[in-house]
């Protein structure tokens, strides 16, 4: 990319709104430089109006997931009713629809100012389990969709061995299992990471992988330096199944085995002992919390504050896309903890900015990202403060009326490696987003 010099209304620097910023990026991808106390655009530059604050990470979403948005609303049900709308979309992908479906989805990520999706996949093979003739065909598909949406991914490949503890996996899960640990190193060995994508590893589950395999997905991603996620404690359901098997808590497993440590975040986190907390916390294990999906689904509201205090870095995902919104996201950590404790104020805006952002891409695999700083990966989201929602707000508090009152709607620029993705809400690549969104949902529901 050629250096490009955007002049920023006001940022958000981590610590502040500064009014007045000149920032440059190189070709390279990266910040090149950043002033401060320009109080006019330089000749030539682009202006970016509203507050810009570094690309949102997603930290955790299933991309085919939205193609249950509202179907899976009507009635009641559980989690475990959910699943089965869940299992009967996910026989319908092949690559080729798998890519139309991410790219639409991306595109919207994008569109809601993500520049980073960590993507939890574990749809590997054709229906009843019989491998493509590549392997990876249907991780590649998700590749080559953040690349043609314009984003970053970290592709956490998925370990998902069986259907629950002792069990072999149903016919739903056939196409998500290799067989064994090993089988699925092998697979994902073959993934090669791009200047847009990032190879990293999940366990989906304790129930999903055997206990004497867990070890095995944990050195694969720590040979590799690689980020590690796993689905953890998310129903009580799971934790009850593992104390009957194990005589443990799903963390206490996790624990024995080797998976919980810097490199490694568990999503949902939600019923959790002091021990469990303690565990995660002396570990530096991180907490990837999604609360729009776990009010969704009845899951409860995590621990978050106490999982923070103990040590866990915190960082937020749209998991199965109910709405795709990093700041709603945000809100509601903080909304859910007022409302289980009656007090407000768990979180500062900035704190909760930091989640969604450098927090965020940290738990990706990128340390590098999330900053508005020179030598940071230029990805950065411009939010509007005249719209509906933020007008009338105080320029100096716009982390506030972002976190706060703003939603994706009033995203106006995505820039991601110095070039705009989104340029006045509308996205550079992808022409027509909600046809793309309709059309790819509806072949799959065909």
């Amino acid at each position: 990319m050629p250096l490009t010099t955007y002049w920023l209304e006001h940022a958000w620097l981590g610590t502040h709104v500064e009014p007045g910023v000149a920032l440059e990026t190189g070709e390279d991808g990266r910040i090149a430089a950043l002033r401060t106390g320009v109080e006019t655009p330089p000749p030539g530059a682009e202006v970016l109006r509203g507050l810009t604050v570094p690309g949102l990470a997603n930290a955790h979403s299933h991309a085919f997931h939205r193609a249950l948005r509202s179907l899976v609303q009507v009635g009641s049900g559980t989690f475990w009713t959910w699943r089965d709308f869940m299992y009967k979309v996910a026989q319908n992908l092949t690559p080729d629809s798998y890519f139309a479906l991410a790219r639409a989805v991306y595109a919207e990520m994008a569109l809601a100012g993500i520049t980073n999706v960590g993507e939890f996949h574990y749809v590997h093979h054709a229906p009843g389990g019989a491998p493509y003739a590549d392997p990876n065909a249907m991780g590649e598909a998700l590749i080559e969709a953040a690349a043609a949406a314009g984003i970053r991914i970290t592709l956490l490949d998925t370990a998902y061995l069986s259907a629950g503890f002792g069990q072999a996996p149903n016919p739903h899960q056939l196409r998500f299992s290799d067989g064994t640990a090993d089988a699925w190193a092998e697979r994902v060995s073959a993934l090669k990471p791009r200047p847009h994508a990032l190879i990293g590893a999940a366990i989906h589950s304790v129930r999903a992988v055997p206990a004497g395999q867990l070890a095995t997905v944990a050195g694969w991603a720590e040979e590799r330096r690689a980020p590690l996620h796993v689905h953890l404690s998310e129903q009580t359901a799971e934790n009850d199944a593992c104390q009957e098997a194990h005589g443990r808590t799903p963390t206490q497993l996790l624990a024995d085995h080797g998976v919980l440590g810097p490199r490694t975040t568990g999503v949902h986190n939600t019923h959790l002992t002091d021990i469990d907390i303690a565990l995660l916390g002396g570990t530096t294990t991180g907490t990837c919390m999604c609360p729009t999906t776990e009010r969704d689904l009845a899951d409860g509201i995590g621990p978050a504050g106490r999982l923070q205090h103990a040590g866990s870095p915190l960082s937020l995902g749209s998991d199965s896309h109910a709405v795709i919104d990093l700041l709603e996201e945000a809100r509601a950590m903080e909304l859910n903890e007022r409302l289980r404790s009656r007090t407000r104020g768990h979180w500062t805006a900035n704190a909760l900015l930091t989640a969604a952002t450098a927090d965020g891409h940290a738990a990706l695999g990128l340390a590098d990202a999330g900053r508005l700083e020179a030598g940071a990966l230029a990805d950065f989201t411009t939010i509007a403060l005249d719209s509906v929602r933020t007008a009338g707000a105080v320029p100096r508090l716009g982390a506030e009326t972002a976190v706060f009152a703003a939603t994706a709607a009033d995203v106006r620029h995505t820039v991601v490696g110095g070039r705009h993705i989104v340029r006045d809400g509308h996205h550079t690549l992808v022409g027509d987003v909600p046809t793309a969104l309709s059309e790819s949902i509806a072949a799959l529901r065909a």
